[in-house]
């Protein structure tokens, strides 16, 4: 697909604007193909994204996306068709919209329930500096069970100004929507009762549709209407759109087909959590399972179906999931709160208030921890060790592989406490011999006056490739120690260690994880602590290995800081 000159789209017959839909759908399908990204939602949000272009003036108009992820088209529509072959590629085009990238990309999204407060921000500003365009948020019906979409409409009256809401209505976030929200925008494609456009229309805004999302004859006048009606205040234009729309096996598995990436041949951890559960709550009764809009993608579809009255999903709603957690643990109950290291940033609250703050025996797991790759700043998991490892009463597992991470699981249903335990996407299932909570474990020991404390599978393996370094390039060796625990440090075990130099690789920033906690542990001991983790930034999107590499985790960057304070 070509890049259009600005303006050409306006120029369009019907007939072009509907090959243009076809073109962008192929193109978005064979680069997905290839890089790997969000593919079902993308093919359904094709004609509405052209018709948006038609419509309105671009980048002098602004749009933001929520979540982010249904942007593709809007980029081969914005000048970067012929770049976007570098979707998700290191020093390509981001998967999701970038301030940085385009002037087309007005705000940067990547988490849901943001674009209306954003829009209405940016709507408020351009009042207050006499500006005239108009500002469109294009919003899920998954992201329309967030808490923040309501908390940006109740304020509509208070700002005065007028955006248009676009409700992209295609009944599934990654998993099918669900929830009170969703019943209502059923009742509105059904039969459009007065009582619920009346409860929309309290907040302050004009509702229009349902209009079929996927046909430009239909959805375009209704734009227009929708634009028109801006001059009096905001409109939500309520669009039904099918997910994977013009592939037939994505519109059959939305689900699967939502986010698409290389092959995986390695093992998941997410796999392990579903059987280790559902196994565990086959003999304990006790035991739920909850989860915000993501049971597949987290391995809890089995769990699902073997205990459907003790399974939650309660929507992107990481925050009410957090505090449902606490008050069914209050009442006797062992939730396990499976959920991505990204979006557990939104609960941090309620995870100190409701949860630490009672000492309630809550277990998260937390999925893609670390580095993720390819989907870039907003769903990189390294900043989980430092914001969970202060808080009160919260212990904070990292286990080593996956035969760890079950008998973490297997301890956890006597632990009553809040446990936290963190894990990558990917692992090797391995053996776990022994294991005892708070212990670290001594993988290899040598009479060296160098340690290695690692922590998680990922930084295990760089800690085995840095002491071959060692060996190869001066003829060093080290000993190497698991950490398996941030909360509680083992303290037996570091008190007893001989070495003058600690080295700890953490798959986190370095503020505020594991290097900060031993560090401190040494202080005025006259030993050397070396901590190597992520640098305070945001991380890109690029392969992990490339990401670790780059900000701070790389081999010989490791090596090389060693034989400093080595004197080799």
């Amino acid at each position: 697909m070509k890049d259009l000159i600005k303006g050409e789209l306006k120029k369009f017959t019907p007939e072009q604007l509907k090959s243009l839909c076809a073109e962008a759908r192929r193109t978005i399908y064979e680069t997905v193909s290839v890089c790997g990204g969000h593919l079902s939602s993308n093919l359904g949000a094709v004609e509405l994204t052209v018709a948006l272009h038609r419509v309105f003036d671009f980048p002098t108009d602004k749009i933001i996306f929520d979540v982010g992820h249904q942007c593709y088209t809007h980029k081969l529509l914005s000048g970067r068709a012929g770049k976007f072959s570098t979707l998700r590629r290191e020093g390509g085009i981001s998967g999701f919209p970038k301030r940085e990238e385009s002037e087309y990309d007005c705000y940067d999204t990547g988490h849901a329930g943001t674009a209306i407060s954003a829009a209405l921000g940016i709507a408020k500003a351009r009042d207050l500096k006499g500006e005239s365009f108009s500002v469109i948020a294009v919003v899920g019906d998954g992201s329309f069970q967030n808490g923040l979409i309501y908390e940006a409409l109740n304020s509509l009256k208070i700002l005065n100004t007028s955006i248009l809401i676009i409700l992209n209505d295609n009944g599934m976030s990654i998993s099918p929507t669900v929830g009170g929200a969703h019943e209502v925008f059923e009742e509105l494609k059904a039969e459009k009762p007065l009582e619920d456009v009346a409860l929309l229309e309290h907040f302050g805004l004009r509702y229009l549709g349902p209009v079929n999302g996927n046909d430009l004859d239909e959805l375009l006048p209704v734009l227009e209407t929708a634009k028109e009606q801006l001059k009096k205040g905001t409109v939500l234009l309520h669009t039904v759109t099918r997910k994977g729309q013009g592939y037939p096996f994505s519109e059959n598995a939305p689900m699967q087909t939502h986010g698409v990436g290389p092959k995986v041949t390695a093992s998941e951890y997410s796999r392990a959590l579903g059987e280790e559960l559902t196994s565990l709550a086959g003999r304990d009764d006790r035991i739920v399972a909850v989860t915000a809009a993501m049971t597949d993608s987290l391995g809890l579809r089995g769990f699902f179906e073997a205990f459907p009255e003790r399974a939650f999903d309660v929507g992107i709603c990481e925050e009410h999931a957090s505090v449902l957690c606490a008050s069914l643990a209050s009442q006797g109950m062992k939730p396990y709160y499976a959920i991505y290291s990204t979006f557990l940033q939104r609960a941090f609250d309620e995870i100190i208030h409701d949860v630490c703050g009672q000492d309630l025996p809550v277990v998260f797991c937390i999925d893609r921890a670390g580095a993720t790759g390819a989907d870039g700043e907003t769903h990189q998991g390294i900043f989980d060790l430092s914001y969970l490892s202060f808080i009160p009463n919260l212990a904070i597992g990292i286990p080593k592989n996956i035969a760890e991470f079950r008998k973490m699981l297997s301890f956890s249903v006597g632990y009553m406490h809040p446990l936290a335990i963190r894990y990558p996407r990917e692992g090797t299932e391995g053996e776990c011999i022994s294991f005892e909570f708070g212990k670290f474990e001594v993988l290899h020991s040598t009479m060296s006056d160098i340690v290695i404390l690692a922590a998680g599978e990922r930084c295990l393996k760089l800690a085995e490739e840095v002491r071959d370094g060692l060996i190869a390039q001066c003829n060093v060796d080290c000993s190497i120690v698991n950490a398996r625990f941030l909360k509680p440090l083992d303290e037996e075990l570091l008190s007893s260690r001989r070495e003058s130099l600690i080295v700890t690789i953490e798959d986190n920033v370095r503020t505020g994880g594991l290097g900060e906690k031993i560090a401190s542990f040494y202080r005025n001991s006259g030993r050397t602590v070396l901590s190597f983790g992520y640098d305070e930034k945001l991380l890109p999107h690029a392969e992990v290995s490339s990401l670790m590499e780059k900000y701070g985790l790389g081999v010989q960057n490791i090596i090389g800081e060693i034989k400093k304070y080595a004197g080799r």
